[in-house]
Parts: structure tokens; C-alpha cells; sequence
């Protein structure tokens, strides 16, 4: 008899991390010279606004527009190097230590755990690493024979994609997605939820707070930041490339790069 694989897939802003990824890395940007100022100002309104009322479809298809006018032109490698040097910098202060103990939980339980998220590849898939996660489904931008950013999506992790790319992974790796969860903050993500066994909402704004109690979802809260570091001592692999990354910021990016190389040797 065959053990039936699960996954516990999670949406990543506001629910494994307080903020939105892409806003929270503004600075990192700016200081690699890719933001402008009045950028990093409307960022941070944008944050402001995110926080206090929620991303809905029409503020989301604003948002993805505006990003994509931004980031033309913008080199992809170059955007995943400044993600992977200052991710303790600006993720670990922002970590739900909720989200971290339901990972391992879930780890502990023999299931993958995937983040699923608009945000772009570069930023989630880094961002993946450093939490341990298993895999991760993100926005993929276009790109030219150069890595740059075309300003068009490849694919768009928003809505129903989320939920046809769960279903897609399900196919592919063999899991039963009766037995898998899936955590979000978001009504937008209802699709993901309905995909899944066991869906649960986090952080809920007012729509998703309405249809989990129509629908019996379990509601979680989670409310407190955890230094990631301190967390999870028994990840060797991630731990140490934090702390060449904290220890040694000035050659942070050449230190990473051996790091990771030789760990996988």
C-alpha cells in the first residue's frame, strides 16, 4: 500500500510575514540602485495602505501594473542577488512565529511545504529557502535573452493561477489534495482554499473572515515575530548562511555563494 502524499501550502504576505514581500525589500532596491526615492515614498504609502485595508482584486490589478511599469528593464539576477543578501536584514524582523512552528508541524508530519504567492520568483523563491520550505509557486515576470524584465508576466500568481498551479503540482508529484492544507489571509484566495481538504484562514481580512465562518474554516491569528534564526537551530544549512550573511555583510554575496556551494557538495 502506498503512503498518501500531502502538502501544506501557504500564502505568503500577511501570513507567514506581516508585510508585503516586494514593499518590504524598497530599500535593499533603492540602495542597489534599481528604486528611486519618490519610488521607496510611494512604497511606503503603499504599505500603509495594504496594513490599514487589505489588497482586494482592483487594488491587486493596481499594484500589479504599477510593478510591472517598474521593474522594465530591471535584471532578474541582479534582483535575486539583493534579495538573497539582506533577507535576515529585512525578513527576519517581520516573521510570523505562528507560521514557523505550523512549518515545522507540518514537516514534522511528512508533508512538502510550498509557499504560494503573487509576488515575484526572485523574491519568493529566496525567501523560500531561508524559511525551509520545500518548494515555492510565485509570479514569474518575462524576460528577454538578457534576464531583463520585458514588463509582461509569465505567469501570474494571483486568484485562480494559484489555485490551477496547486492543482497542477498535486499531478505531478502524486498528492492527494484532499489531504493537503492550505493557509491564506485573502478572500482572493478562495480558489487556493477550495482546493484543498483543509482550508484555513489566517489573519482574515472581512470577506474571508465572513466565508470562514459560512463555511466552518478554522480562523488563526498569528500576531508574533520570532527571530528566525533563534527558531530553528536544527537547520544547519539555513542558520549558518544567516549568520555569514549578518557576520560578514561587507563580502556578504561572495560568502553566500560558497556557502551554498559547498553545502551542497
Amino acid at each position: 500500500m502506498t503512503t498518501t502524499r500531502a502538502a501544506a501550502f501557504f500564502d505568503l504576505d500577511k501570513t507567514i510575514i506581516a508585510k508585503s514581500s516586494v514593499l518590504a525589500f524598497g530599500r535593499p532596491l533603492y540602495r542597489g540602485g534599481l528604486l528611486s526615492k519618490g519610488a521607496i515614498i510611494r512604497s511606503a504609502y503603499a504599505q500603509v495602505v495594504f496594513m490599514l485595508v487589505g489588497a482586494d482584486e482592483a487594488k491587486m490589478e493596481k499594484v500589479r501594473v504599477a510593478m510591472l511599469q517598474m521593474i522594465k528593464g530591471w535584471n532578474q539576477f541582479e534582483v535575486a542577488e539583493i534579495v538573497r543578501e539582506t533577507l535576515d536584514e529585512i525578513v527576519t524582523p517581520i516573521i510570523f512565529g505562528e507560521a514557523l512552528e505550523l512549518i515545522e508541524e507540518h514537516q514534522r508530519a511528512g508533508r512538502a511545504v510550498v509557499i504560494v504567492s503573487s509576488a515575484p520568483e526572485e523574491v519568493v523563491r529566496p525567501l523560500g529557502e531561508f524559511l525551509g520550505a520545500d518548494d515555492v509557486i510565485a509570479t514569474r515576470p518575462a524576460v528577454d535573452g538578457r534576464g531583463n524584465y520585458t514588463g509582461e508576466l509569465a505567469f501570474y500568481g494571483y486568484g485562480t493561477h494559484k489555485a490551477d498551479a496547486i492543482r497542477a503540482m498535486a499531478s505531478r508529484d502524486g498528492l492527494e489534495l484532499s489531504e493537503c492544507f492550505a493557509y491564506t489571509d485573502s478572500v482572493t484566495d478562495e480558489p487556493m482554499l477550495r482546493a484543498v481538504g483543509h482550508p484555513v484562514a489566517v489573519n482574515p481580512d472581512r470577506d474571508l473572515a465572513r466565508l470562514a465562518r459560512d463555511e466552518d474554516w478554522p480562523i488563526l491569528r498569528f500576531e508574533r515575530p520570532v527571530r528566525l534564526r533563534d527558531r530553528l537551530p536544527d537547520r544547519s544549512g539555513t542558520v549558518l548562511a544567516v549568520g555569514v550573511v549578518v557576520v560578514a555583510a561587507g563580502t556578504g554575496a561572495w560568502l553566500w555563494w560558497r556557502l551554498r556551494h559547498q553545502d551542497s557538495a
